[in-house]
């Protein structure tokens, strides 16, 4: 069975309401909940950047929801001090956390005013960062050398049983590769032709664990509406790879989105506003095998989403088998 969940957008939503929403989505019904883990949002327009890992923890206490959240250690984030706030997390809500590593962008990871290293560099920083993390969860004193250094590290507050690490992939070599360390696999919403080499570049290569899914959409009551918002809020969200990894400022994304015509932006998000066609686009993605779906509505205002897809989305999702 597939289980459908909400995203939060730090980026988008100031904590406190993101708070108040991930409570309403669970009366709502959903059964799930993922987090981005930003210093900065992709657009002024956006306005917000929450740090999740302090907010997880208000989360996990006012619902009782499982959650995940990516991030990516080793620039912004020691990979000591990501498995600590991991450990912590895990230890008091046991059951309930997921972690999705990725080797990040530089919109998050330029503040350190360290130089934004090639994609080569952070794939392999990312590799030494997760044997850290992984050795630290187990309880091993660690030192380390390389990319990243530690010296003596260890965790004193540790969870009965490590919390999954999920690699976060949107090309089929990089699920490839993910499979050789992974606990699951999270992507975003891509054609599904595309989306389907993703998943089965990770199951061939021995990729154990869930298929997660980042689903971006925009509903509104009317399509004018609809259509809009997902212009307004995401039309800084549809380059691909380098541009999104590599641009170091909002300001640079707003610049560069400034043409973005409304055709491109739904090359990236659901858009619509007949609930049914959101039901068969999720229904769809069910089928490709995925065990967990989060759902991205990219405006601001969240509580009708939630109330239209608790109301008339998600009932019809239920029984889903993959």
């Amino acid at each position: 069975m597939t289980r459908y969940g909400i995203h939060a957008s730090h980026e988008q939503v100031h904590p406190s309401a993101l708070l108040a929403t991930v409570r309403r989505a669970e009366e709502a019904g959903f059964r799930c909940a993922m987090s981005s883990d930003h210093f900065s949002p992709w657009s002024a327009r956006q306005g917000h950047s929450g740090f999740a890992w302090s907010w997880l923890g208000a989360a996990l206490q006012a619902t009782t929801l499982p959650f995940g959240v990516v991030t990516a250690p080793g620039q912004r984030y020691h990979p000591a001090i990501t498995a600590q706030a991991i450990g912590t997390l895990a230890a008091m809500f046991p059951g309930r956390l997921w972690v999705a590593l990725g080797t990040g962008e530089a919109s998050n990871e330029h503040i350190t005013g360290e130089g934004w290293p090639r994609k080569d560099v952070r794939k392999a920083r990312l590799g030494e960062c997760v044997d850290v993390i992984k050795a630290l969860l187990r309880g091993e004193t660690v030192s380390h050398d390389g990319l990243v250094h530690v010296d003596r590290a260890k965790l004193w507050t540790l969870p009965d049983e490590p919390p999954p690490l999920i690699g976060a992939a949107v090309t089929p070599e990089t699920a490839e590769w993910c499979a050789s360390w992974a606990d699951g696999l999270v992507t975003v919403n891509a054609p599904p032709a595309q989306l389907s080499r993703v998943a089965e570049a990770y199951r061939d290569a021995g990729g154990r664990g869930p298929l997660c899914l980042q689903v971006h959409l925009s509903w509104a009551p009317d399509e004018e509406t609809a259509g809009r918002i997902a212009h307004e809020q995401w039309r800084t969200n549809v380059f691909p790879a380098p541009v999104c990894w590599d641009l170091e400022t909002v300001e640079h994304f707003d610049v560069i989105a400034e043409q973005v015509p409304a055709e491109h932006v739904a090359k990236v998000v659901n858009i619509s506003a007949d609930l049914n066609q959101h039901a068969a686009w999720l229904h769809e993605y069910a089928e490709l095998g995925f065990d967990e779906i989060n759902l991205h509505h990219v405006g601001q205002e969240q509580d009708a989403f939630v109330d239209a897809f608790g109301e008339q989305v998600l009932p019809q999702l239920k029984g889903t088998v993959l």
